[in-house]
């Protein structure tokens, strides 16, 4: 049995208020994303199996990465937050936020909203995303080797959200958290995959680069 290695895409256009908007790496996206390839390769870290999304800043992130030719599976897609934002908006008159610090509050406020059914037609139930992602994971598993999947913070919450039994303004708080090309990890322990390393930015933690660790 091996392990699975989960990657927060880098950082994607924070000016976006819109998902095709926002689905391309800044210039830092690709410079965070070519650091941590490096880092990956200056510790002979070794992935046998390499997936990603379906969204353009899943892709571009692995190739800086110098992950090239990914296994694409859209059920490793983020949330449409921008989407479930607007209709959060036009149903209850929620203020979409323009800063980090009203985001902060937002995107516990619209999880909770969201996973109680109360934003009607969203592009998929919160039910319908627990569900592609535990299948997700369960198909990648951990025979044939370590594998590495390139995917969204939104996503990474979830899984955390599945191994630990998380409620739901636990998991924002987790999501929250996650910064760009951070690494977290799973291990099999007994039945069921657990996190052995969450959020670690190593190729980022030098002086000189510590401001690269950013969260939008």
């Amino acid at each position: 049995m091996s392990h699975i290695t989960l990657v927060r895409h880098g950082q994607a256009n924070t000016t976006a208020r819109d998902e095709a908007s926002y689905d391309r790496l800044s210039d830092l996206g690709h410079q965070q994303a070519r650091w941590l390839g490096a880092h990956l390769r200056d510790t002979r870290s070794h992935y046998a199996r390499v997936y990603c999304g379906t969204l353009t800043r899943h892709a571009e992130t692995a190739d800086s990465m110098g992950l090239h030719e990914p296994i694409r599976d859209a059920r490793l897609n983020e949330i449409e937050y921008f989407t479930l934002a607007q209709l959060f908006e036009d149903q209850h008159g929620v203020a979409i936020p323009t800063d980090r610090e009203g985001f902060v509050e937002h995107l516990p406020r619209t999880f909770a909203a969201w996973a109680n059914g109360e934003i009607k037609n969203p592009p998929e139930t919160f039910e319908e995303f627990e569900t592609r992602v535990r299948d997700a994971l369960h198909e990648i598993g951990t025979e044939g080797g370590p594998a590495i999947v390139v995917t969204s913070g939104g996503l990474i919450s979830m899984v955390v959200r599945q191994a630990m039994g998380l409620d739901i303004p636990s998991m924002a708080r987790v999501a929250l958290a996650i910064m760009n090309t951070s690494i977290h990890r799973l291990h099999p322990i007994g039945a069921q995959l657990s996190p052995v390393l969450f959020n670690a930015v190593p190729h980022l933690e030098a002086p000189d680069r510590q401001f690269a660790q950013t969260h939008l």
